[in-house]
């Protein structure tokens, strides 16, 4: 016999309770239990399903809500009411956030189509909602189209929480909720964000892409062009629109829409009115935004008040009023561009498809709806066709018993009991169970003569609506037409006109077609703008010909360590050069106006390059060059890079682009000194880090496009780099007499320019400075007028005085400069 196998357990795997207990590595429960979070977070809070437009949150808001018979045709219920419905039954989460999710459907700021009836305060842009005790709610007609197909098996159903009830996993959804009302949601590695449409154009493009499965994407744009907002507004570049509806991600940008008029009882003034703002924008946010432009950074001028006078029956009005002799149209390009009046919405139509998330365009959505709605109408036809087969079943049992009811009669009263009675009622008349059972069940009032006639009339009915549901169930092309029916019927009775106005094109063409063409104020002063060698940049006040004629009687308006300076005014723009060999056109009203004090403009008061254009990592503002009528006479731009090589760049500027390339640089260079020559008389001057200065003059430059890689410029040693670049001037004596500075860290030296004689470009120059023991390298160099040094900080550092030997060796200076600039002396 063989012998029984004995089943050895490891007793060490029990706890004292008798639990089994499992050991698992730490970071793999770690692992799989954030997968778990993830998923759960990604598949039942965060991201909707694309056939209804639903989070679960809200789906058991309305089905809580559509059970407890909370409906337009009765009253409003407390808010508290249905959310705690709604946490008690199938949403097992915090009430707060229950309510936040069922205040955003009732927001009619928020969605097209509001799918609550609210009956308080829920809320602004601006302000929240009041607590759920204090509102009250019913479920709006609209969505009485999501929910009203559900006791027909058009869904299926899951268990609640606790397997105590049942709920719907998706809702019929009778129009496309996802396209019309848009959707928002974080989930764990990813976010969705889906822009709202029209009801009327979305149902539009899904018939016709009923019709033509084919269709291209730009013929559904014929029916959709592009979003529509709840608020109104204008939506810029559908570029960027098609290109979220092809791969269901992109950028679009959003205006508020205005009337510019003038004020009642003003003398000339003009305002502007905001009577349209951006989606989730509210008025006190554009008015905190405007009051921080003008109190705080100042770069907002212009506005003498600011009013907001929405009201119901006006709806948004805020008023902008401008100062006298302001042109609005340029103060409203400064309101769009710091301001939330304009604003970008990153469309991302993240949705779950069957239960996995995917990033879906307009097609696809539409396509994914569409499948839906087939799949419910073909459920609701059967079940309706059922139903009404099971009642004709029922219906012709009756009409048999009722022609001949004597007999009925006579079985029903001779049987011993009621089953006996049914069982004689199968056998003599050929009836099913259920149809013997009903004829029992009948009371003989429904037994006469008019009532045969009635259930005649049923019976024919009941035939002719049978074979309509089955042509339905038995071609495709009716179901598809009945779908079609179905959404035209859903646009006539909620059908609403577009809100936000449509502006086509590529997105920075127009916005470069929307700038003003005029200045801010009729009186656009000629000014100043200053780069400082610490990279801040900065502007002098506009003044007129008498307040310029009081500075000179005053005596001298100084400034420190200036690195660039050009001329403009007060509304022009100016060129920022980058060392990346980068331009980019600035305005210069939004520059701050230096602070005067004592006679001195300090220009700490600047503002960082790096807030004015989008450097990249290690980029900097090398220089300035002006705009426009500055401009005139000019051979144009001349450049100095860190390998040697020269370029003046012919002023031939893009006019639509904002930034542009203006050199060529090949790979390692960089640009390290840009100058405006105001004639070609200048002289260009070169400084290595091996202390040698080159000067020829500008004349010797053949000037390129703004594509141009330039020419060589001086001759540099293996392991030299060039240190400065510019152009220097030697026949402006109302500047004083151009200056040389170099500095090996340790010590400074000044020199005057006229000790380097000219030569030839692409030499080698001169000795501008020799070292010392134990010195290298020069680190700074400086040419022109008035030179002063500074430290990174913007601290002055007294500079030796003057050398006049151009190769002598430095003088010790505490705190070498780390920049160096000059002052200047404002005509």
């Amino acid at each position: 016999m063989a012998r029984r196998k004995e089943n050895k357990v490891d007793l060490s795997s029990f706890d004292q309770a008798g639990a089994r207990v499992f050991d698992n590595p730490l970071v793999t429960e770690v692992s799989d239990s954030y997968l778990e979070y993830a998923f759960s977070v990604i598949h039942s809070r965060a991201l909707p399903d694309a056939r209804d437009g639903l989070k679960p949150v809200h789906r058991r808001i309305l089905w809580s809500m559509y059970e407890q018979g909370y409906r337009p045709d009765r009253g409003h219920v407390k808010s508290a009411r249905i959310v705690g419905d709604t946490m008690g039954k199938y949403h097992p989460h915090g009430d707060t956030a229950i309510y936040d999710a069922m205040v955003r459907l009732a927001q009619d700021f928020s969605l097209n189509v509001p799918l609550i009836d609210g009956h308080g305060n829920f809320g602004s842009p601006d302000d929240g909602p009041a607590a759920s005790r204090y509102t009250e709610a019913r479920m709006s007609r609209e969505a009485m189209l999501l929910v009203g197909e559900l006791g027909e098996d058009t869904v299926d159903v899951e268990p609640n929480y606790d397997g105590s009830l049942t709920q719907p996993t998706v809702l019929p959804a009778a129009f496309p909720n996802l396209l019309v009302n848009g959707a928002s949601g974080i989930a764990v590695g990813m976010a969705t964000n889906m822009i709202p449409h029209n009801l009327a154009e979305v149902v539009s493009a899904a018939r016709w892409l009923i019709n033509h499965p084919d269709a291209t994407l730009d013929k559904l744009m014929e029916f959709v062009p592009g979003p529509d907002l709840p608020g109104g507004g204008v939506l810029l570049g559908l570029d960027e629109v098609r290109r979220a509806y092809e791969t269901g991600r992109g950028v679009v940008r959003m205006r508020g829409k205005v009337e510019i008029g003038p004020i009642e009882g003003s003398r000339g003034r003009q305002a502007i009115t905001v009577v349209e703002l951006p989606y989730g924008v509210g008025a006190e946010k554009v008015i905190a935004a405007i009051t921080n432009e003008v109190t705080k950074t100042k770069r907002l001028t212009g506005i003498a008040d600011v009013k907001d006078l929405t009201d119901r029956e006006s709806g948004t009005r805020l008023v902008v009023e401008c100062k006298v002799g302001v042109n609005p149209q340029a103060l409203l390009a400064d309101l769009y561009r710091l301001t939330p009046l304009e604003q970008s919405f990153g469309v991302n139509n993240l949705v779950l498809v069957d239960g996995q998330p995917r990033t879906l365009g307009l097609k696809a959505l539409l396509e994914v709806f569409l499948a839906h709605r087939y799949e419910v109408v073909t459920r609701r036809t059967s079940y309706r066709r059922r139903k009404r087969q099971e009642r004709l079943h029922l219906v012709d049992g009756l009409l048999i018993a009722l022609l001949d009811i004597d007999e009925v009669v006579r079985l029903i009263r001779g049987s011993d009991d009621a089953q006996a009675a049914k069982d004689g009622l199968m056998s003599r008349f050929g009836l099913s169970d259920i149809q013997a059972t009903y004829i029992l069940d009948t009371p003989l009032r429904r037994l006469t003569k008019f009532d045969r006639i009635e259930l005649e009339a049923e019976q024919e009915r009941l035939r002719a609506e049978i074979a309509e549901l089955s042509a339905i169930l038995d071609d495709e092309r009716v179901l598809r037409k009945l779908v079609s029916d179905e959404l035209a019927a859903v646009v006539k009775q909620f059908g609403t006109e577009r809100r936000t106005t449509l502006v086509d094109g590529d997105l920075k063409e127009v916005l470069a077609a929307s700038m003003p063409a005029g200045p801010l104020e009729v009186a656009d002063d000629p000014c100043q703008v200053i780069l400082s060698a610490t990279g801040l940049v900065a502007r002098t006040a506009a003044e007129s010909e008498e307040s310029a004629e009081g500075r000179r009687r005053n005596g001298r308006v100084k400034h420190d360590t200036v690195r660039a300076i050009v001329h403009s005014t007060a509304r022009g723009r100016v060129l920022l050069l980058t060392s990346a060999g980068r331009a980019f056109k600035v305005d210069v009203l939004p520059l701050p106006v230096l602070p005067e004090q004592a006679g001195t403009v300090s220009l700490r008061g600047g503002m960082s390059a790096a807030e004015l254009a989008p450097l990249a990592a290690g980029e900097t503002v090398v220089g300035l060059a002006p705009l426009g009528g500055q401009a005139e006479g000019s051979p144009g731009l001349a450049l100095g890079t860190r390998q040697g090589v020269v370029k003046i760049c012919a002023p031939e500027w893009p006019v639509r682009s904002d930034e542009f390339e203006v050199i060529g640089l090949r790979d390692g260079d960089e640009v390290v000194g840009a100058t405006w020559l105001a004639d070609g008389t200048e002289s260009l001057t070169f400084v290595t880090s091996e202390a040698s200065l080159l000067r020829f003059p500008a004349g010797l430059v053949r000037p390129q496009g703004p594509k141009g890689g330039g020419m060589a410029g001086i001759n540099l040693p293996a392991g030299a780099r060039v240190a400065f670049f510019g152009a220097v001037r030697t026949d402006d004596p109302g500047h004083g007499e151009p200056m040389v500075v170099t500095s090996t860290g340790a010590t400074v030296k000044v020199t005057p320019f006229r000790a380097y004689p000219a030569k030839g470009r692409a030499t080698g120059g001169v000795r501008a400075h020799r070292f010392l023991k134990g010195e290298t390298d020069v680190v700074v160099a400086w040419v022109g007028p008035r030179p002063v040094g500074a430290t990174g900080t913007g601290d002055p550092v007294e500079l030796p005085a003057a050398d006049p030997r151009r190769d002598g060796s430095g003088f010790a200076v505490m705190l070498g400069p780390t920049v160096v600039g000059h002052v200047i002396e404002r005509d």
